[in-house]
């Protein structure tokens, strides 16, 4: 038999490293977390709660709170009014869900494309809307970035008008707060079409993504958002008793599990509130845990816990409560959710 040839075994010993460094490697990249959180006072800007909330994420139909401030804005210059006629182009009308269902000349007025996109986040009338407003899309989202930063949004970079997947589209909690906290300070006037329960098209009824308003006292909007790259995104705003509070949860691996979270944190700034105003009241800093929504055994919370239990009545039936120990889990995308990238549903 003869000896093996050098050059092959050397390609041979090259080929197990490279495999043996991406083995390593691996356990890095699925550590990287899409789950971040603020907690905002709307009327001081206060931050009250902050969970990385200044790392980048995908902001996915978030993304649409800009696109209906540039809306409002020309609005109150005058540039379209609420009777203003938008007609889809070829582009538009292929967008994909969440959509209205337009097709190329098919044509709705300011008021109706402001309530599709505010209660079904839909593709093809944010499209509509930014060759409408900016010419087209890609002009438009650099008019939607120069207005982020306009705002204090320095970690923002739109580049459409939806917030379908593009690896250079991003935000983060921070700058999202800030934007749900202008459209209430600069748009009051048009605050109110985040509360729209309902938007009726043709023989279609839909029901607002947002399945906290009506849920949670004093909540009042403002909008969902979903890809597989960005988990289940809400940014809300709630009043109760003169004080107005800004969640923005970012990355929950279920839309039940974020709505858990988001209304958790609502409550925890509340008490918050009432703590300063009497000191026998709960206090913010002292919940057990700042998160509701991750993806962790319930033996490795038992451990990390010190086998105390924290779960909290209401959480979604297999989710459990994070502990504040640098316990991270990766929230892996979800390849089941219905469509290519956007959740029609949420």
């Amino acid at each position: 038999m003869t000896s093996p040839d050098r050059g092959f075994l050397l390609r041979i010993f090259a080929a197990a490293a490279v495999f043996a460094a991406l083995m390593c490697a691996a356990p890095v990249a699925q550590a990287d977390e899409r789950y971040a959180a603020i907690v905002m006072d709307a009327r001081s800007g206060e931050v009250l709660l902050d969970d990385h909330a200044e790392e980048m994420r995908y902001p996915a139909s978030l993304t649409k709170m800009m696109t209906l401030y540039m809306v409002f804005d020309a609005l109150r210059r005058g540039e379209i009014t609420l009777d203003t006629r938008l007609t889809a182009s070829r582009n538009a009308a292929r967008q994909p869900p969440s959509r209205l269902g337009l097709r190329r000349g098919n044509s709705i007025n300011v008021d109706q494309a402001i309530r599709a996109i505010a209660v079904l986040s839909a593709n093809d009338v944010a499209t509509m809307v930014a060759e409408r407003l900016g010419g087209s899309e890609s002009r438009f989202a650099a008019e939607m970035t120069a207005r982020a930063r306009s705002l204090g949004m320095t970690e923002t970079r739109f580049v459409n008008a939806s917030g379908l997947p593009d690896p250079l589209h991003h935000s983060t909690a921070r700058d999202l707060a800030i934007l749900a906290q202008a459209l209430w300070r600069d748009f009051p006037q048009y605050y109110g079409y985040f509360q729209t329960e309902s938007f009726s098209w043709g023989r279609r009824d839909s029901r607002n993504h947002n399945h906290l308003l009506g849920q949670v006292q004093g909540l009042d909007g403002i909008k969902t958002g979903y890809t597989r790259a960005s988990g289940f995104n809400l940014a809300t705003s709630t009043e109760r008793a003169g004080h107005r509070v800004i969640v923005v949860v970012l990355g929950g691996e279920s839309a039940a599990a974020r709505d858990s979270q988001v209304e958790y944190l609502i409550d925890g700034a509340f008490e918050e509130f009432a703590r300063r105003t009497d000191p026998n009241a709960a206090q913010l800093a002292s919940l057990p845990t700042h998160r509701l929504d991750i993806r962790l055994a319930p033996s490795v919370l038992s451990a990390s816990a010190g086998g105390t239990s924290l779960a909290r009545p209401g959480v979604p039936q297999g989710q459990v409560v994070q502990t504040l120990s640098p316990i991270r889990a990766p929230l892996p995308p979800d390849t089941t959710a219905p469509g290519a990238d956007e959740d029609p549903n949420d």
